[in-house]
């Protein structure tokens, strides 16, 4: 079972804590873990291209007095990751100061105090703006946590240029590859390597709000793996760690928990020249009424999951969407409840909705629909010559999904 499961070249969408434990033992090289900072931050977004809303929840129980529940969510995680890294293997993790000191000892009781490497120190790039004005050092880094399961690990050693006019002690001109890298990065002219999000108009940006450099997993893979060994990401948000792996001749896996960035993952993979495959997307009526009901995200995930159906875009209001949740592909306004049984009073502030943006059609989407909005929406038609589709989950399941308004 565990065999047919682990795929290369497949994005999971899952928890990784389920999707890894149905993994081999010793069966990936590289791993790279970027997961919630504890930032106990509540992230809103929408994608670059305008067709889902992604909401990251970091927030966790206790305030910030709850770093014991962020460890005890993360420890078993942690550990399946070394179960399933092989010998020759590596791991990094990437967190910063919220909960550093806590992951480390994690990682010491998990791979041994012996096979902790370095704690690389990732400067963030410039400081500018409110950043400039804090009393006290200005936070400007991450900390990547590199562990190794034994002595016979992969490390293909990485140089800087030397810079223009660089000589040696004895005024020699150096011959060599270059300056060898420290476990300090972005720290000095020759070694450039700043956040992506520090850049108002980076090509990188896909909207997600701790998307890292492309640069930054170039240089992990490279130094870790060698062609065609097997690199996993267990948090793989947008997909930066597999998309690198992939341009540089590695097999990959992606695995995360939301449906949404999923999705976002197989169209990066499928531009990079990838044929990704997905697993364990929500596709039964059943499956779709669990998504709901995850909090906080669940709903957001299925509101994403209708409006990607009807090939259409979401409302570019992340919050306060006054009733409007997207628009079909042909622009038409869409209304999503996760719920059975509508009825008349959500129809109705529809109706209100659709006459503030000037629109005479509109597709509400629900599992289910009472009598009492069938009679609203033939009410609405006939007295205020507004027309709206009721739409049923099953039906968009069935791929029926042109909407098609009855004159």
């Amino acid at each position: 079972m565990a065999s047919e499961y682990f795929k290369p070249g497949t994005i999971y969408c899952g928890d990784c804590l389920d999707v890894l434990r149905q993994f081999p033992e010793n069966s990936v090289d590289l791993i790279y873990a970027d997961p919630p900072f504890f930032t106990n931050k509540y992230y809103e977004m929408i994608w670059k291209d305008g067709s889902e809303n992604r909401f990251f929840d970091d927030r966790w129980k206790g305030g910030k007095g709850g770093v014991e529940h962020f460890i005890t969510v993360m420890e078993p995680r942690l550990r399946e990751c070394h179960r399933i890294l092989k010998s020759t293997g590596s791991m990094y993790l990437h967190c910063d100061y919220h909960a550093n000191a806590h992951l480390r000892l994690c990682m010491d009781n998990i791979f041994g105090e012996e096979n902790f490497k370095n704690e690389i120190i990732w400067r963030i790039g410039w400081v500018s703006g409110f950043k400039t004005q804090k009393k006290g050092w200005i936070r400007n880094h991450d900390t990547i946590y590199y562990y190794v399961k034994s002595n016979e690990f992969t490390f293909n050693k990485e140089y800087l240029p030397y810079l223009d006019g660089y000589v040696r002690r004895d005024g020699k001109v150096p011959t060599g590859k270059g300056v060898p890298l420290e476990d300090t990065w972005n720290c000095s002219e020759a070694d450039k390597l700043d956040s992506i999000m520090i850049k108002s108009f980076s090509k990188e940006k896909l909207g997600y709000p701790t998307q890292k450099p492309e640069a930054l997993l170039e240089r992990i893979i490279k130094a870790s793996s060698n062609p065609t060994d097997i690199v996993l990401d267990p948090f793989c948000g947008c997909g930066t760690a597999i998309a690198v792996a992939h341009n540089f001749g590695r097999r990959w896996i992606g695995v995360d928990i939301s449906p949404t960035a999923c999705n976002l993952m197989e169209k990066r993979m499928i531009r990079v020249g990838a044929q990704p495959y997905l697993m364990g997307m929500p596709m039964t009526e059943d499956e779709l009424r669990k998504l709901v009901q995850k909090k906080p995200e669940g709903p957001f995930e299925f509101q994403n999951w209708v409006i990607r159906r009807l090939f259409g875009r979401v409302s570019t209001r992340k919050t306060s969407d006054m009733g409007i949740d997207g628009h079909t592909f042909e622009g038409y306004p869409v209304q999503v409840k996760g719920f059975d049984d509508v009825g008349r009073n959500p129809v109705d502030n529809f109706e209100t909705a659709l006459r503030r943006v000037g629109a005479k059609r509109g597709v509400f989407v629900a599992f289910s629909f009472g009598k009492g909005a069938y009679i609203e929406v033939a009410r609405a038609k006939l007295h205020d010559g507004l027309n709206i589709e009721l739409l049923e989950v099953s039906n968009l399941i069935k791929n029926q999904r042109v909407i098609s308004f009855r004159e």
